[in-house]
């Protein structure tokens, strides 16, 4: 951390900032904790992730973007390896891939993010 305070970052802001390749998601469908059933978006992956590191790091720097990225990337395609022609994903298993990636990446926010109750992520 280089001391500098945390800035509020918005979700939009972290989207664009956010270059994820443009898959197309159409076919597959994210059940949420409420049982709600709603369209994936890699993007709120990449989000979350990134609010994570910012909430450890203070910032999110060309590195972090850098390692979101990646992160995204991997988990997206364990997604997909799983339901390659679509199908529908609970957010659990969204969620075990995600905390799955930041364990094999050694990255610092993966303990916050698991230290957190299941429904209060980022």
């Amino acid at each position: 951390m280089l001391g500098l305070s945390p800035s509020p970052v918005s979700a939009q802001e972290i989207s664009d900032a956010i270059t994820i390749s443009s898959i197309p998601f159409d076919q597959h469908k994210v059940i949420r904790r409420n049982g709600s059933v709603v369209a994936f978006e890699a993007t709120k992956i990449a989000v979350a992730l990134t609010k994570a590191f910012i909430a450890v790091n203070g910032e999110a720097s060309a590195r972090v973007r850098e390692l979101v990225n990646q992160l995204t990337g991997t988990v997206v395609n364990a997604l997909l390896r799983r339901h390659p022609h679509g199908g529908t994903l609970h957010i659990e298993d969204i969620q075990d891939q995600v905390e799955l990636a930041l364990m094999r990446s050694g990255a610092r926010c993966g303990t916050r993010l698991r230290a957190l109750p299941r429904g209060t992520h980022a």
